[in-house]
């Protein structure tokens, strides 16, 4: 009996350690610890990474680009571009493979973007990284069975705002002739000046960036299609900014989907893209059909289930 409870109290001590362990991980770095469990639940998926280069100089200029295993470059795919979020501060686009798995094996092409952190990416650089980024993934593509003219732009939190604000803001792609097909927000900020956090400060206020740096004076009736995924738990980034977003581009007449989640935080939009959450929430099936609707894509490819 007693080695008995030995052993019982040794598991739970172990479970209590394992648990702490994880949480101190995620909380260190919650995206790698996320890709880490999307690849260990759902395996590779048959998706192969086709481009590992850099966009421009700087370290943080990343740019992966991964496509099914059966793509075919005689019938080009969609392309999807996903951008980190991280507070303008931190992230890295390695560590969002689980991004790839889940939406190339569905027909598309991938490319995942970083973009200069911290003092290095202050407004506006950010968003001069994602337009060169986006123009970069469309240039490369052709070479790896993805089409330029349907290029599907995506991002969480910060990375949702760079991603909205390019596409709303036209100076940011005119140079590249690039047009989304569509633009994919999780969690992002749109409407948050004057700046009253650490983060936007640090990223905004010191370089006096005014109301013109916020997406939601950007609305306009030409806007590419958006989808725009909140939680309405979350407390970093009030779903309100999704609300005001909608609003001011369904009053200039842009088309818009929403979609708000009970019971999500912050991460949770994320998080339902990767294994073993992806299929048990509705935000990836969302992603796709809109991505598919948008890009006009008609014949899916039937994507490896683990």
């Amino acid at each position: 009996m007693k080695r008995a409870m030995k052993i019982g109290l040794g598991i739970v001590l172990f479970l209590l350690l394992a648990g702490g362990l994880l949480l101190l991980a995620i909380r260190t770095n919650g995206p790698a610890v996320l890709n880490g469990i999307d690849r260990l639940t759902g395996g590779g998926r048959g998706v192969t990474l086709v481009s590992n280069t850099q966009y421009g100089p700087h370290r943080d200029q990343k740019l992966r680009i991964y496509a099914p295993a059966k793509a075919d470059r005689d019938q080009p795919l969609p392309i999807i571009l996903f951008v980190h979020g991280g507070s303008w501060s931190w992230g890295d686009p390695d560590d969002y493979t689980f991004i790839a798995r889940a939406l190339a094996p569905e027909g598309f092409v991938v490319a995942l973007a970083g973009y200069r952190l911290g003092k290095d990416g202050r407004y506006p650089a950010m968003l001069e990284d994602t337009a060169a980024a986006i123009a970069e993934a469309a240039r490369l593509a052709p070479q790896y069975g993805g089409d330029p003219a349907r290029i599907v732009i995506a991002g969480h939190s910060a990375g949702a705002y760079n991603v909205v604000q390019v596409a709303l803001e036209e100076r940011w792609l005119a140079a590249s002739g690039v047009r989304p097909a569509g633009v994919i927000g999780l969690s992002g900020p749109y409407d948050f000046y004057p700046f009253d956090r650490p983060s936007g400060e640090a990223a905004f206020g010191s370089v006096g960036a005014g109301p013109e740096s916020q997406p939601i004076n950007h609305a306009r009736a030409n806007a590419p299609p958006m989808l725009l995924v909140h939680g309405e738990q979350d407390t970093l980034v009030k779903p309100r900014n999704t609300r005001a977003l909608a609003a001011a581009l369904e009053q200039a007449g842009a088309v818009v989907e929403t979609r708000f989640h009970a019971g999500f935080d912050h991460n949770a939009p994320l998080i339902s893209l990767a294994s073993p959450w992806r299929g048990s929430r509705d935000v990836d099936e969302a992603i796709l059909a809109f991505a598919r609707r948008v890009t006009d894509l008609s014949v899916p490819v039937q994507a490896e289930r683990p």
